[in-house]
């Protein structure tokens, strides 16, 4: 070492963009089956009139991949469709929602 510190960028405002990009990617997968987007409004309250501006909100996308990590089968399917891996998913839910589920 030359005795210089090292610079180290810091990766999270980064890893925060992708995850922020995956729940968009999330929100398109559910919108693109009315079933699983029926669903979806039924468990957040929300009305397709409401979607919208519900979507700007602080919290919307870490409900969203809340909402999307909490079952298994729909985590699989959506890891799937965007080519990722559950794990991945499980990750940028966490960046958003860094909280633990209750048990």
């Amino acid at each position: 070492m030359n005795g210089k510190p090292r610079f180290r960028p810091n990766r999270r405002p980064a890893a925060e963009a992708r995850a922020q990009a995956m729940a968009i990617e999330a929100l398109a997968f559910l919108g693109g089956s009315p079933e699983r987007l029926t669903r979806f409004l039924e468990v957040s309250g929300l009305s397709p009139e409401t979607l919208r501006a519900a979507a700007r909100s602080p919290g919307f996308f870490a409900g969203l991949m809340d909402y999307l990590v909490s079952d298994e089968e729909l985590l699989v399917a959506f890891a799937g469709e965007i080519g990722a891996d559950p794990e991945s998913v499980m990750a940028a839910r966490h960046l958003l929602s860094p909280t633990e589920f209750p048990d």
